[in-house]
């Protein structure tokens, strides 16, 4: 393999504002997994550090805002951004900031209003979630779970910000899984359905898909077309989860894939 055979296109970068999981099940760890599975470029703002494993949060510490900020001016002054995925935020006070350095960017924005972690950890007080209104608007698309819409206030709540919704509907508890994709005007975009997996492995799924959907976004995809290519990534990874931990184990973001097994014997050329 030489230089030649790589593709030429530019990769696409992607600026992740979020919490950090230090068991690298959910939060910034997968969502550098999932934009460098995808082909992407991640790059990070922290929000958080939380004490984390698949059972449960043991400890946050919040980010402060200032620093936050820095970290999101010292990569888009430099590297730039296709895209941007906003997770976990720490605090009301960061959301607004980080709204107000965001506005007016001119890329897409994925907004994934995390409340809640998998296993039932609050990671949003009452002044941030409230504060979620101030990221709704400079979103492009919001992409909440179920309890998460409802505490938004409902699918035109959301739309009214002017933005799309991903619905993920992970949290229905029906045998097939619906996510759909609106337009702001309340249009279905898409949607795919597909039965549900019996694991508890599922701990990132919501991180992983608002990455992906970002990933894809910055590639240039039709909205349409990263929606797919967002939720089948999660689906696939959701059946290649490692099994790791006594909770809620992380998914498998390799896919199941060792890309040295293939790359043997490419270096050994004379």
């Amino acid at each position: 393999m030489t230089a030649d055979d790589w593709p030429s296109r530019p990769i696409p970068r992607v600026l992740i504002i979020a919490g950090s999981d230090s068991g690298g099940g959910a939060g910034i760890q997968a969502d550098i997994k999932s934009v460098t599975m995808l082909g992407g470029h991640a790059m990070t703002a922290i929000t958080a550090i939380t004490a984390q494993n698949t059972v449960g949060v043991q400890a946050v510490h919040a980010i402060p805002t200032d620093m936050v900020l820095a970290q999101i001016d010292s990569v888009l002054t430099d590297i730039g951004a296709d895209a941007i995925k906003i997770g976990m935020i720490g605090s009301a006070e960061t959301a607004e900031a980080v709204a107000d350095r965001l506005d007016g960017l001119g890329i897409p924005i994925v907004f994934d209003p995390v409340m809640v972690a998998t296993s039932g950890s609050v990671l949003a007080d009452a002044r941030t979630v409230a504060a979620f209104e101030r990221l709704m608007r400079i979103a492009s698309v919001v992409t909440p779970n179920l309890p998460e819409l409802e505490a938004l206030g409902g699918e035109d709540a959301v739309l009214a910000h002017g933005c799309h919704l991903l619905v993920k509907g992970g949290h229905s508890g029906d045998y097939y899984i619906v996510d759909r994709i609106l337009a702001p005007n309340g249009e279905e975009v898409a949607r795919l359905e597909g039965k549900r997996f019996d694991t508890d492995d599922t701990h990132g799924t919501g991180c992983t898909l608002a990455s992906a959907l970002a990933t894809g976004l910055a590639a240039g995809l039709p909205i349409k077309a990263a929606f797919e290519q967002a939720v089948r990534f999660v689906r696939i990874a959701i059946l290649s989860a490692p099994g790791l931990g006594e909770g809620h184990g992380p998914i498998g973001h390799t896919l199941g894939h060792n890309p040295y097994e293939q790359l043997e014997g490419l270096g050994d050329e004379r």
